[in-house]
């Protein structure tokens, strides 16, 4: 496949949408791992936006490997126990 259906752009943007949705932070705020979760939190937010600018300007190749990234911050975070993410497998990769 050479090139990126809108279908599966959508696929991604929405399944990260969900994931974004759901992930609290887990770590008390006087904890050290906050800042920590808080990095996560916007490293994944900014690769979320940079994948609607991308999409935005057509570029799709682009805009699916920031919403990658998007998702692999968030599902770091869960897998690192930064984000309480309940007990859901489906949008997450969790430890157990």
């Amino acid at each position: 496949m050479k090139e990126i259906s809108e279908d599966v752009l959508e696929h991604y943007f929405d399944v990260t949408r969900r994931a974004m949705e759901k992930v609290k932070i887990a770590v008390p705020e006087n904890s050290h791992l906050y800042p920590v979760a808080e990095d996560f939190m916007n490293m994944a937010r900014a690769y979320y936006d940079d994948a609607h600018y991308f999409r935005e300007q057509g570029d799709y190749v682009r805009a699916l490997g920031a919403v990658y990234y998007a998702h692999a911050w968030l599902d770091a975070g869960a897998r690192l126990g930064l984000f309480d993410v309940g007990d859901d497998h489906e949008l997450f990769t969790l430890a157990r």
